[in-house]
């Protein structure tokens, strides 16, 4: 089994709604993403995807969060904005856009802060 990770950051502010605690307070984050794909083969060049190609979908899923007020996004609506539901709606959205017969998008993690992330798969 093959795995690529990559990573990457985006900046935006939110809230955590009925949350007790400071983090109920507008305030923001320089989010860092890690991006896994795992493939049992390679293609024929011995890839199992291009990293600038992951990197540029990537990029353009972190561009519709990255420097807005997350709250006010469609995905974070009535889910409150977590690092975990973060990571949750990256998984989904990459998988449907990096998933093929050879691929799989197999994890995100979203990183708060240096020292706390979350991670979301699915089995």
């Amino acid at each position: 089994m093959f795995e690529l990770k990559i990573i990457t950051q985006f900046a935006a502010a939110h809230r955590l709604r009925n949350f007790q605690g400071k983090c109920e307070q507008l305030h923001g984050h320089n989010w860092k993403v890690e991006v896994y794909l795992r493939s049992a083969q390679l293609d024929s060049t011995g890839l199992v995807r291009d990293f600038g190609e992951i990197k540029t979908i990537t990029h353009e899923v972190l561009n519709g969060l990255d420097h807005q007020y997350l709250n006010e996004l469609a995905p974070f609506e009535t889910d409150n904005p977590s690092s975990e539901h973060i990571a949750r709606h990256l998984f989904h959205e990459l998988s449907h856009r990096l998933n093929n017969d050879q691929a799989k998008v197999s994890k995100v993690s979203v990183w708060e802060s240096d020292s706390a992330c979350a991670t979301f798969w699915e089995e």
